[in-house]
């Protein structure tokens, strides 16, 4: 009788999602190099060939858990923050997204910004997608500008981005190590810190150092 273990037979899309649900969850709890191809299969139910055959190297496992991972975070906030609501409620939208995101899917969470940071040439990966989110936030707060018929320079405009994705990237992190922590009203206390401060902006009040 043989011994080789028996797989139904999926749809290739099906089967890659298994795979990469799988990988997730292994690259999640041992980073990516304890992680191994033979724990990844097991956990997807299926031989360490196909994972090879369907989707490459551990390397290039890694990379499509990135790019799925993010696409799936991108999706979801591009698809809550709707270009014609008012600026406070498209960021605060875009944020419960976020939050929403990281709160289902906190192994996708720990493999994007936790095991990917560190390690090249994930980092780049990383790099991008984040830069992508600074675009989306600065995008958000250039539209409310420009409805107001006001502007601020490109620069300016940047550094505010970034300091807001920064401060919502470390409270995502904070609410992934907290599994009973709800996530939307972790948006809420991110949009209260975000947007008090980003509305006063909006109006062009801005802090001054003292004069020695």
């Amino acid at each position: 009788m043989s011994t080789v273990p028996a797989f139904k037979r999926l749809p290739r899309a099906v089967r890659e999602q298994q795979m990469l649900d799988a990988a997730v969850k292994v690259f999640s709890r041992r980073g990516f190099h304890a992680a191994s191809m033979d724990e990844i299969a097991e956990d997807a139910g299926i031989s360490k060939p196909m994972v090879y055959a369907y989707l490459g190297t551990k390397e290039e496992l890694f990379v499509a858990c990135l790019h799925r991972e993010g696409t799936r975070m991108m999706q979801a906030i591009a698809g809550a923050a709707a270009p014609d609501l008012p600026a406070d409620e498209r960021l605060w939208r875009g944020l419960r997204a976020f939050f929403g995101f990281v709160g289902a899917h906190r192994d996708g969470w720990a493999v994007l910004y936790r095991q990917a940071r560190g390690e090249q040439p994930f980092a780049g990966e990383l790099a991008t997608m984040r830069a992508r989110l600074v675009d989306v936030v600065a995008g958000m707060l250039d539209h409310a500008l420009r409805a107001e018929g006001r502007e601020i320079a490109a620069l300016d405009l940047e550094v505010v981005a970034y300091a807001l994705v920064g401060a919502t990237e470390s409270l995502a992190d904070w609410l992934a190590d907290h599994p009973d922590a709800d996530p939307e009203k972790t948006a809420t206390r991110m949009m209260n810190v975000a947007w008090l401060g980003a509305a006063q902006l909006l109006h062009g009040v801005t802090w001054r150092p003292p004069v020695d």
